[in-house]
């Protein structure tokens, strides 16, 4: 018996079950890719696995339905995989330890990956039932979203009939998505200068942070533990002379990090002013951010003292410079849409080696135009400094459809089934209906999806009785012919 198996529906949160069993992170989906084209061989499905790894099933029509206006069923395969620490699960290799706790499912100590794994989980439940009436049905799982959302850019579509697509890949049930921003990953590397240095050394921890998904939370204001650092850091290196021997930080460039630790050489004489100014920035940040993210923490451990090799004297103060003025939030909001975010950046991952310093950055903007000024502006950035800059994963916005005889209907079953109409939005989050757009003529596309909470981090949750609900909106919208 499974964690799930007494949840309605029982195909979908079997298949949710089968899916978490599965390592699937983000550039590690060869696995959960092989599982789906064997569930479409087993079943007589046409399927297509490309070399990438993206998955196309098609489940032709049922009878009576041959006219319909076939359906894109969309949803990518692969999840941010984070853990808490001190977490054991090796999630490489190994599977997720699910768990319920009243209306909704989480992993025990690791992000759950309802985010996608329910529209994977939503597939294979209408391929494998046979009493579900459909028009034909064109499935497309795909691969590494989460880092750029490099299955959609690869995958080739030209087989398919389809002119409409249900994304499932959004975390907010009622709200209908017709828009999205663009987006790019950056990846800044600045040279640094080592030499041994003598002193105390300590290991210093910011964390205690909430985090969240950079593209569905920045316009909260969470507290950024890189950025953190680098404010620390700036104010120890102009009171004092210290080293830096190693930072670390942050598990995705689109999750907001929580976590950052840095190990430093500090002079004997000077650890009391260290402790000072750790002392009176927790003091500061707890005002700062007393409801933002209360729970932020600075912390220091001395490890005695020795000769490590790492970064001091201008070096560390260049270094510490950088960190402290890379731009990082929201840059703008929406003059179109009240409350949207227009442009916003996320320093999600931050590293230091014998090589030098090296940050992903995750750039969004509702204006093309924008995005690559913001680009710019962290390339200018980090030639001042004598570093460089390139660009991964850059994807384009989905533009408003003002003509969607798609949204027309889902609104109108909507209204049916629950006597209010759904809320039609665009989102800041970078979704893959906007590459699609640009492989499919005229691509009629929404995207929806059952509440989640907490997306790429530890907290991660699924709401089973939302789950339920868009599961049956998607049968009723299959099953309803158009008028």
């Amino acid at each position: 018996m499974g964690a799930l198996s007494h949840l309605e529906p029982k195909k979908v949160f079997y298949y949710f079950e089968q899916i978490c069993k599965i390592p699937h992170g983000s550039g590690n989906i060869g696995m959960i890719s092989d599982y789906l084209a064997q569930f479409a061989k087993e079943r007589g499905l046409f399927c297509i696995q490309d070399g990438y790894g993206n998955i196309i099933i098609i489940k032709e029509a049922s009878e009576g339905y041959e006219q319909e206006p076939s359906m894109i069923l969309q949803g990518h395969m692969d999840m941010v995989a984070v853990k808490k620490p001190g977490c054991t699960i090796n999630m490489k290799t190994e599977g997720l330890k699910l768990a319920v706790a009243g209306d909704y499912i989480y992993a025990e100590d690791t992000s759950l990956g309802g985010d996608d794994g329910i529209a994977v989980a939503y597939a294979m439940a209408l391929l494998d039932d046979g009493t579900i009436k459909h028009p034909r049905l064109e499935i497309i799982i795909t691969v590494d979203e989460e880092v750029g959302m490099d299955g959609a850019r690869s995958v080739d579509v030209s087989m398919l009939k389809s002119r409409r697509m249900l994304n499932v890949d959004s975390e907010d049930e009622g709200i209908f998505l017709t828009g999205c921003a663009g987006g790019a990953g950056v990846d800044l590397r600045l040279p640094l200068f080592f030499a041994e240095k003598k002193g105390l050394i300590y290991e210093v921890t910011i964390d205690g942070l909430i985090g969240g998904h950079s593209g569905v939370e920045i316009h909260k204001e969470r507290a950024n533990s890189n950025c953190l650092m680098g404010r620390l850091l700036w104010e120890l290196s102009r009171k004092g002379d210290i080293g830096i021997e190693s930072l670390s930080g942050g598990l995705a460039d689109n999750a907001i990090p929580r976590e950052t630790k840095a190990i430093l050489v500090i002079e004997e004489t000077e650890a009391d002013l260290v402790e000072e100014i750790v002392t009176n920035l927790q003091k500061n940040l707890l005002d700062e951010l007393a409801i933002k993210d209360p729970g932020v923490r600075i912390s220091t451990v001395r490890e005695g003292s020795g000769s490590r090799l790492c970064v001091s004297g201008k070096e560390a103060r260049k270094l510490a410079d950088y960190l402290f003025i890379l731009p990082n939030g929201v840059q703008a909001m929406s003059a179109d849409i009240k409350g949207l975010v227009e442009t916003s950046l996320n320093l999600g991952i931050m590293n230091m080696s014998n090589e030098g310093l090296h940050v992903e950055i995750s750039v969004r903007s509702s204006l093309e135009e924008v995005k690559y000024a913001v680009i710019g502006k962290l390339g200018a950035i980090a030639e001042m400094a004598g570093g460089s800059i390139s660009i991964r994963g850059d994807y384009p916005g989905w533009k408003y459809r003002p003509q969607s005889p798609l949204r027309d209907k889902m609104v109108r079953i909507y209204e049916g089934m629950y006597g209010v109409p759904p809320k039609i939005e665009a989102v800041h989050a970078g979704l893959e209906c906007g590459l699609f757009a640009g492989k499919i003529a005229d691509l009629d596309c929404v995207a929806i999806g059952p509440d989640m909470k907490n997306i790429h981090t530890t907290e991660e949750a699924l709401s089973i009785s939302s789950a339920k609900r868009v599961w049956e909106f998607i049968v009723k919208l299959l099953r309803e012919k158009d008028r």
